[in-house]
């Protein structure tokens, strides 16, 4: 049977502003990758959205970023390997606090918007990030988008690593995903949305905004817990990845 992980960006609340439906999404995924602090999350919403997680058995990652609360880590911002290993090293340590105090394991690692594209092309910036996660556990598994340079990185620091690939946005033709700057990055028809992470967990292939085919094989399909129908889109995607004979598990669950 085939199997895929099911991981949603979640604790991007913060302070008195909220965002996205947490716990109806827990209830569709395997991986939470939770917001360290630097885009969104703060340290109750941190603390909640652990708890929260843990109580549905729904493993527990951390989601680190640029430094940039206004821009929701979204804007790409210059930084030394330097600065990137420890801003990194930071906030995986700022979670596994939360998940120490709640009895339960930090499983995966997964870069934010600016810093996740970034480090998909910028092979220095990868190695960076993979040596503040082999600095901390090498039993982290670091997520990246499939076929990057953050995947590469991974490897050669000798980590776990799983290839993420996307239902809700649009890719171009050589894999990558298209900016959000650009008219038709993001899916918003749930049905359409749908299909591509059916077709990435069946068939291993997306169809590229030009039109062309883009072979993609993914270990975890990403839902963004920002969205306001993610909580439908996440229970669709799910009981049609099922139906579809398709097992959902968490990443590093045993077979």
């Amino acid at each position: 049977m085939r199997r895929i992980d099911l991981n949603c960006d979640l604790g991007e609340s913060y302070g008195a502003w909220q965002m996205g439906q947490d716990e109806a999404v827990l209830d569709a995924v395997s991986s939470a990758n939770i917001a360290c602090g630097f885009h969104a999350g703060d340290p109750g919403v941190m603390r909640r959205t652990v708890q929260l997680a843990a109580a549905r058995g729904v493993v527990i990652g951390a989601h680190p970023s640029l430094p940039d609360l206004q821009g929701f880590g979204r804007r790409e911002m210059a930084l030394s390997a330097d600065e990137a290993r420890d801003l990194v090293l930071y906030q995986i340590g700022a979670l596994w606090s939360f998940a120490k105090s709640a009895g339960v394991p930090l499983r995966h690692v997964k870069p934010h918007g600016a810093l996740y594209n970034m480090a998909a092309r910028d092979a220095a910036l990868a190695a960076a990030i993979a040596a503040a996660v082999a600095e901390f556990d090498r039993g982290l598994i670091l997520v990246g988008l499939a076929g990057s340079a953050l995947l590469a990185a991974g490897r050669n620091a000798g980590l776990h690593v799983a290839a993420e690939a996307f239902c809700d946005r649009r890719y171009r033709a050589d894999g990558s995903l298209t900016p959000r700057r650009e008219a038709g990055s993001v899916i918003h028809d749930v049905d359409a949305a749908v299909a591509q992470g059916l077709s990435i967990a069946l068939h291993g292939r997306a169809v590229a905004g030009d039109g062309s085919e883009v072979a993609i094989s993914a270990d975890t399909l990403c839902i963004h817990g920002d969205k306001p129908d993610a909580a439908e889109f996440a229970r669709r995607l799910r009981a049609e990845l099922e139906r579809a004979g398709v097992a959902v598990a968490a990443l590093g669950a045993a077979a």
